[in-house]
């Protein structure tokens, strides 16, 4: 058996809490400057979803002394790779790779708008970003086949109140409503140095990367860490059906999700090899079925989702035209019931495990991978050098223990989501004369 990869890292934090992970690597000249700060769509309060998202864009903004919205312009500037942002029910993370001989430009950026962000902050910038998230809604979700259907799955798997609801997007009400009070609060609960994780991988001596990381970040004030309190995992009684007739699709889907682990926790990694085992192109026992063998199905995706607070597992069918949900259902739980029933083969499971690993592997190339990979695990676990305990969970799973958790996780309730497209979209179906 292979080697696990060992990303060398150093971890330690600042006197204000800041968390500090250093990994250097002299190989070519470039340094990825990677932030996280943990907080995201989980952890808003009802009345002010979207909140977490709409603060990633505002960070772009501009703070006191590198002016207003020039981040992008100044990155440009210096030959810098791979700058965004992003943000997801866990984390809200901003990075750029540079130059490594301009570290310190982008330690600049970062800390300006950690400490001085309010500064610039007023209703105009606020407006702004609104009208840009507002229209990324309608752009990505609410104007695009089968949009509407991620927010029926989360209607129904979640009750009000629970922050997992409304998406990391929000409600356009919720972000017309955003004031900006409601941002300078978000930023001072959530943007203190004790809630971040500031990762440095590339060309520096780690005595370097220590002495700037203290010039541009330690002098921040030692604030709270912030706390919220977890949601209850939610619990489906029965199984629910929801049709949505979707102006946008072409062809109708079948959409089921189950409540299951969440990220890293038990069960995931057995989920994770069976997702590939039921779904991979060409051999996936579903994709074989139903695209290749009965050719009742134009594709087929099963994936499991981990969150902070609890997962979701999710299965997609699109139905190929001229056939029917009718059709198709049955096929469907007929797999599902066979790997509740039986354990997957041990070649199906070295298959998967192999993907996997070499898929991991080959990830670890670029900088700004192994700095998000360290981020992943510090964040989920509290290790960054978590990889080696994930391939050895991974390698260590049977295909008794898959057929184990897909029993308890795929014989529970589930949220059941039909889309057929308006009458006027299907496909091959003559227009009104």
């Amino acid at each position: 058996m292979t080697k696990v990869p060992n990303i060398e890292y150093e971890r330690y934090r600042l006197d204000n809490g800041m968390e500090v992970i250093l990994h250097s690597d002299r190989t070519v000249p470039l340094v990825a400057v990677d932030v996280w700060y943990h907080v995201g769509s989980g952890n808003e309060t009802p009345g002010k979803s979207g909140f977490a998202h709409l603060f990633e864009h505002m960070m772009f903004q501009g703070a006191k002394h590198i002016g207003s919205d020039v981040h992008f312009d100044k990155l440009r500037k210096v030959g810098a790779s791979s700058v965004n942002g992003t943000t997801n029910p866990d984390r809200t993370n901003y990075y750029e790779v540079v130059p490594s001989h301009h570290i310190e430009t982008a330690l600049w950026l970062e800390s300006d708008r950690m400490g001085y962000m309010l500064d610039l902050l007023g209703d105009a910038s606020l407006g702004n970003q609104r009208d840009v998230v507002r229209n990324e809604r309608r752009q990505r979700y609410d104007n695009v086949a089968y949009g509407s259907e991620r927010f029926a799955v989360a209607a129904a798997l979640y009750p009000e109140g629970h922050p997992y609801r409304y998406l990391t997007i929000g409600r356009h009400e919720d972000i017309e409503d955003a004031t900006v009070d409601d941002v300078r609060e978000f930023f001072l609960k959530w943007y203190v140095p004790s809630n971040a994780t500031l990762t440095l991988a590339g060309d520096f001596e780690l005595s370097e990367g220590r002495a700037l990381v203290d010039k541009w970040f330690g002098s921040f004030p030692q604030l709270p860490r912030p706390s919220s309190e977890a949601p209850k995992t939610p619990s489906l009684t029965k199984t629910t059906r929801t049709v949505i007739d979707d102006n946008f699709a072409r062809l109708t889907r079948l959409h089921y999700v189950w409540v299951s682990p969440k990220n890293l926790a038990e069960g995931e990694a057995e989920l994770e090899i069976l997702s590939r085992v039921l779904a991979a192109r060409g051999w996936g026992r579903l994709h074989r079925l139903l695209v290749i063998d009965e050719e009742v199905a134009q594709g087929v995706s099963v994936y499991q989702s981990g969150r902070g607070f609890s997962g979701e597992m999710h299965l997609v069918v699109s139905v190929k035209p001229g056939k029917t949900v009718a059709q198709v259902e049955p096929l469907i739980q007929r797999v599902l019931d066979e790997v509740q029933r039986e354990p997957i083969t041990q070649a199906e499971l070295d298959r998967v495990i192999n993907l996997t690993e070499s898929s991991f592997v080959w990830g670890l190339e670029e900088l700004l991978s192994r700095a998000e990979r360290l981020q992943y695990f510090n964040h989920y676990t509290g290790d960054p050098g978590y990889a080696s305990k994930y391939l050895e969970t991974l390698r260590t799973r049977t295909p008794e223990s898959i057929r184990k958790v897909a029993a308890e996780v795929l014989g529970a309730p589930r949220v059941e989501i039909v889309t057929q497209p308006a009458p006027s979209k299907e496909p091959n179906k003559e227009p009104n004369k």
